[in-house]
């Protein structure tokens, strides 16, 4: 027996079984509103923390609550309330599309969260993972559930005619709003709201700090097919030649496999690329990794300097990193959803770009260029 178990039994030494015993505390929170419609419960193993039970006593609970049909599991998103079955609030639901729920979105999830739970707003969360058909499915299955607006991540780097789909969204019953999306070819009047990144405007700075360093001829290792791959190579050409540096050694993929990364770091040193902007973090450790192998040190030999900040902090040698202000994203989205939710069509569409911060690290050379100035 675990201990978790051997707790158990002494604060719950009955003789029902201990998954009954959670199984009822879980009826009574979602009875109790603590959980309301659409609610995302905790994770196993706070339940499990909370309730001074096991982890598998938590599972069996829960498995019994999806059986009775009180709570249903999303595969990727994890275990919510069902609206139809929780008491009636009168608060509003809203639905949440996200392409992912383990990079890049859990912050914008974060900052919407807080704001719609703190207005006493129920959260249905649903993961699409870059899946057009389970995308549509979601859609269609939350506007059945009952919700009064819509948060929307809509993989349309895969759609064939994107801006027909955002077109589309008009004829939705209720409010929605873009995060980290916005229309792709839109017209002067286009009346779609969203929130993003200004990723353009990260690239610049991140172009600007290098040219700041001295670099002269910088390399692009991009990415194709992303939700923002296209905006941060529009914004890399953009700012080369805004600040009239040499692009050198740009190259993109699908995905990069290792050595791929080792024959353009041999490239970079061939070429005379003293600098580097990579479009995502783990690219630009394994970059560091494979200049470092062929005698080159970084920052001194090549600096890097990363986009995304998901994993920046953590390598040998930390990257500099474009931070999109994702937490922020997700809030803003989610305010200006619920006034839309409250103003009806009287609302003025907003179309709203954030500007990314850049964080130095040691990467790029410029922690140890102003420790020697001190």
């Amino acid at each position: 027996m675990t201990s978790a178990e051997s707790e158990d039994s002494f604060l719950h030494s009955s003789a029902r079984p201990k998954w009954q015993w959670a199984a009822d505390r879980l009826r009574k929170d979602i009875a109790d509103g603590v959980y309301g419609p659409g609610d995302q419960l905790p994770v196993e193993r706070e339940l499990a923390t909370t309730l001074s039970v096991s982890i598998n006593t938590i599972r069996r609970a829960v498995g019994q609550l999806v059986h009775e049909q009180i709570v249903l599991r999303r595969q990727g998103a994890g275990t919510f309330v069902r609206s139809e079955t929780a008491p009636i609030t009168g608060r509003p639901l809203v639905g949440v599309l996200v392409p992912s729920t383990t990079y890049y979105y859990p912050r914008v999830i974060d900052g919407l969260q807080r704001v719609l739970r703190g207005a006493g707003v129920g959260v249905v969360l649903v993961c699409s993972k870059y899946d057009l058909d389970v995308e549509r499915d979601e859609l269609r299955t939350m506007l059945e559930t009952g919700v009064q607006g819509l948060l929307l991540v809509p993989s349309l780097h895969l759609m064939d005619d994107p801006q027909s789909y955002v077109d589309s969204l008009r004829d939705l019953p209720v409010p929605y709003v873009l995060a980290e999306r916005r229309p792709p070819v839109p017209e002067p009047d286009d009346p779609t709201t969203y929130v993003g990144t200004e990723h353009a405007g990260g690239v610049c700075k991140a172009v600007r700090h290098l040219k700041s360093l001295g670099h002269q001829r910088i390399g692009f290792l991009g990415r194709v097919s992303t939700g923002t791959s296209a905006q941060v190579a529009d914004g890399f050409e953009q700012a080369v030649k805004l600040l009239d540096v040499d692009a050198a050694a740009t190259s993109c993929k699908l995905l990069w496999q290792a050595q791929e990364i080792s024959a353009y770091a041999r490239r970079c040193a061939e070429s005379g690329v003293t600098a580097v902007f990579c479009h995502g973090d783990r690219d630009a450790a394994a970059l560091i990794v494979a200049a470092r192998r062929l005698g080159l040190s970084v920052p001194d030999d090549l600096a890097v300097v990363a986009y995304d900040d998901e994993v920046a902090e953590v390598g040998d040698i930390p990257l500099t990193a474009v931070s999109p202000p994702k937490t922020e994203v997700g809030a803003l989205a989610a305010q200006l959803l619920l006034q839309r939710i409250d103003g009806g069509r009287n609302v003025p569409s907003q179309q709203v770009l954030i500007q990314p911060r850049l964080v130095v690290r040691a990467s790029c050379g410029a922690l140890a260029t102003q420790k020697a100035g001190t």
